[in-house]
């Protein structure tokens, strides 16, 4: 996942950072990156995809974008690169600095602590920009939009990015009692009426696991993205997608994943955060609908999805689900779904680990 957080004061090292220090840096604790070292199918494709092709990456200058722990910087020295260039706002890297140190790479990694936009790096052009930019939903925290500045700034003519390609998925799932748990539950709470925060909790995307066994329609492919050649603006889009129902079931949410593929390499690697495959600590993102579909087998749910930077912090995704029921049969009318309903996917949202791993105070 992205890390190139809101910089906090300088001055204030690791092991004096209490919880208002992690809310501003979020990256700055290990606990996050234990996590996404421990995500065994993120991890190993980065390294394979360095490590089965190092002819790509042998005497080559590589620029390791988002850089946090430097795992990937030292992936690819082993992988044979002359030199890498690691770049963190967060300060992660002077834990990562200790790391690459400990494990005598000091002379072929140097790590540079700022922003990229700001930073004044040891080496102007790079054969290789590696980068972990991903986030929930893909494009949540926009920190593709780093990757590409590094990419038209720094990347040399015919080199390589790795990853290089990305895609959106979207397909509808039947999810009666976690809705009745997560949004429901409101509407009667020891006996009050909750119902306010109800409508707040339906438009938050909820970020989960969900068994393959929930899925009632085929996936779609929503949104491809070619990281070598896509502009800030693409990354805002309308999308149009047209979902088979594969049993007749209740809808209660739409499930959006991605997979991401480094097919710059001689032997491509790929995976997939999608429900059919193992587990990545991006899981799926969930869209619940306000009113349950009743569907079909074979009849097919069209709409659009529209994905933008929140106007007053790009960090912030907002997100607009529009779609209608094509029903049929007897039944048809008493059936009929149609609806618009904008979500919002903000850091708020997702810092509850960080803050709750201090109890130090102001």
């Amino acid at each position: 996942m992205a890390h190139l957080p809101v910089p906090t004061d300088a001055a204030v090292s690791p092991d004096k950072m209490t919880s208002r220090d992690y809310y501003a840096d979020s990256y700055a604790h290990f606990g996050i990156h234990e996590e996404m070292l421990k995500d065994k199918v993120r991890t190993l494709s980065y390294r394979n995809s360095m490590y089965n092709n190092p002819h790509l990456f042998r005497g080559k200058t590589v620029l390791d974008v988002g850089c946090g722990t430097a795992i990937l910087s030292m992936f690819a020295v082993k992988a044979g690169a002359r030199h890498v260039v690691g770049i963190d706002m967060s300060n992660i890297i002077d834990q990562a600095q200790k790391i690459i140190e400990a494990n005598g790479f000091k002379d072929s990694i140097t790590l540079v602590k700022g922003k990229l936009e700001e930073a004044e790096l040891p080496i102007q052009q790079f054969d290789i920009i590696i980068s972990e930019w991903m986030g929930y939903f893909l494009l949540y925290e926009s920190m593709l939009d780093t990757v590409l500045l590094a990419r038209d700034k720094y990347l040399a003519p015919g080199g390589k990015l790795f990853p290089d390609k990305a895609s959106i998925y979207i397909a509808a799932i039947e999810d009666q009692e976690y809705k009745d748990e997560k949004i429901n539950f409101w509407d009667d709470v020891y006996g009050f009426n909750f119902s306010c925060i109800k409508e707040v909790a339906l438009r938050e995307p909820l970020v989960d696991t969900v068994d393959l066994k929930a899925v009632v329609t085929d996936p779609y492919l929503l949104k491809e993205i070619d990281i070598a050649t896509v502009t800030k603006e693409e990354l805002s889009f309308l999308a149009p997608f047209k979902l088979k129902v594969l049993r007749d079931d209740y809808i209660h949410a739409f499930l959006a994943w991605f997979d991401v593929s480094f097919t710059a390499s001689h032997k491509p690697v790929s995976f997939s955060t999608g429900p059919h495959s193992q587990y990545t600590h991006w899981k799926q993102t969930v869209f619940y609908t306000i009113h349950p579909i009743s569907v079909l087998s074979g009849e097919f749910i069209e709409g659009t999805l529209k994905c933008s930077p929140n106007e007053r912090n790009n960090r912030d995704l907002d997100i607009v689900i529009e779609y209608e029921l094509d029903a049929s049969g007897e039944s048809a009318k008493e059936r009929e779904a149609k609806d618009r309903i904008e979500y919002k996917m903000y850091v708020a949202s997702f810092l509850s680990y960080p803050l709750s791993c201090g109890v130090d105070g102001d």
